[in-house]
């Protein structure tokens, strides 16, 4: 992933990627992901930390609502922020798909990590 001027390109902090989950192996279609590890991390390391996002809007204390157009998302999708998952970096199909979600967006996903976790 080269950009010009020997700059690196890395998954940042609040992106949104098109991912191929190896939890889901049978899972043909690949789903979007919201990167929520730190951009010193995404630098660095060789994976990421991601929440997968679904259409499916079922509401939870664990799931954030993302609207259509918040980070380039085509349809309004819940953040499953219960199924936080580390994957590499290789794995990550395109993205960004557009800019960041909002500074909000990204506490109230924290808390749902939180939650999550039992924090």
């Amino acid at each position: 992933m080269q950009k010009g001027h020997g700059m690196i390109e890395y998954p940042k902090r609040g992106e949104i990627y098109l991912v191929n989950l190896p939890s889901k192996p049978k899972d043909i279609k690949n789903r979007p992901a919201l990167v929520v590890s730190l951009d010193i991390r995404n630098e660095l390391a060789n994976d990421i930390i991601v929440v997968p996002l679904s259409t499916n809007l079922r509401s939870s204390p664990t799931h954030v609502l993302l609207q259509e157009g918040e980070g380039g998302l085509s349809k309004a999708s819940m953040a499953k922020c219960e199924q936080v998952t580390t994957i590499d970096k290789f794995l990550l199909i395109r993205g960004p798909f557009a800019g960041k979600i909002s500074n909000e967006k990204v506490k109230e996903i924290e808390k749902a990590i939180m939650i999550a976790i039992g924090l």
